[in-house]
């Protein structure tokens, strides 16, 4: 690994990795993530992709090492230089918004052309026991949505849409929360600890968390991955991800406190409001 001068902890996200700002001799900064070391095969496994990514054109914190140091596995990023795009994109005119958006669309379908390994599990079978899981899991909890019924319902009316999809490598964590907006100007990907491998459309179910940041982003993310030529289809698997999701969070928040509770009740309900009770097949947002 390469020899740092400096090392400033970066607390930001929901990574079970140690994230640092470290710089080396000559100044260049790097994104450092360690992880312990059980877990370096999936790095080298993560920065194998990822650098596959880069290099067909995606925008994003380019790969640099991975290997063993004396703290765990590391894989280290050059640094980005810039702002969150999540903090950036609600202040702005809604035409970059939706400029942004379309450019993070067009690098998810860059990235989408990386095909998944051939032993990955049939997706039909291996998302309906998800399903199934977040099903029983809302269920067992002790609190439940006011309509939840309509996401019950939803997943029963689309499930049966799984059976056939492609898989494919996929960022995990696709959401503004996980953009930059750089000193060019230009929108970066980072974050890909959580990548692995299904149906690219599901990859869209984080949509809620860039929908409620910027809608006008999330309406250019669509168009610029479908290239304007959005089909029915993927508004109706879109609702049957996004539900499945909502009926997994809501026990998630539940060990969490009442903060993350309510954050998951209110996005439930504006998702609610974007789908008028999960019968619309388009979101308000995307008109």
């Amino acid at each position: 690994m390469n020899r740092f001068v400096s090392r400033e902890p970066v607390d930001a996200g929901w990574s079970g990795d140690r994230k640092y700002r470290v710089t080396d001799e000559t100044g260049r900064a790097f994104l450092l993530r360690v992880a312990p070391e059980a877990a370096l095969a999936r790095k080298q496994t993560e920065f194998s992709y990822v650098r596959r990514t880069a290099s067909l054109g995606v925008p994003m914190c380019r790969p640099v090492d991975v290997g063993l140091c004396g703290e765990g596995a590391y894989i280290l990023y050059e640094w980005i230089d810039g702002e969150d795009a999540e903090t950036v994109l609600p202040s702005l005119p809604p035409a970059e918004q939706y400029a942004y958006g379309e450019s993070a669309g067009r690098a998810l379908r860059l990235l989408h052309a990386i095909p998944a390994p051939e032993t990955q599990e049939d997706w039909e079978a291996r998302f309906n026991r998800k399903i199934d899981r977040k099903i029983a899991m809302y269920a067992e909890c002790p609190l439940h949505y006011a309509d939840g019924g309509a996401f019950l319902r939803c997943v029963a009316e689309n499930r049966a849409l799984l059976h056939g999809r492609p898989q494919c490598f996929r960022h995990g964590d696709y959401h503004t929360g996980n953009m930059r907006i750089g000193q060019d100007g230009r929108l970066y990907i980072i974050d890909f600890d959580r990548f692995d491998f299904g149906d690219p459309w599901e990859e869209f179910n984080r949509i809620v968390w860039s929908a409620q940041c910027a809608p006008r982003f999330a309406a250019g993310l669509v168009n610029g991955y479908f290239d304007g030529d959005v089909p029915l289809l993927f508004w109706r698997l879109l609702k049957l991800y996004i539900s499945s999701n909502m009926l997994g969070s809501l026990p998630w928040a539940v060990p969490y406190g009442e903060a993350e509770v309510k954050t998951m009740q209110r996005q439930a309900s504006e998702v609610l409001t974007w789908f008028t009770g999960m019968r619309a097949d388009v979101p308000t947002w995307f008109s």
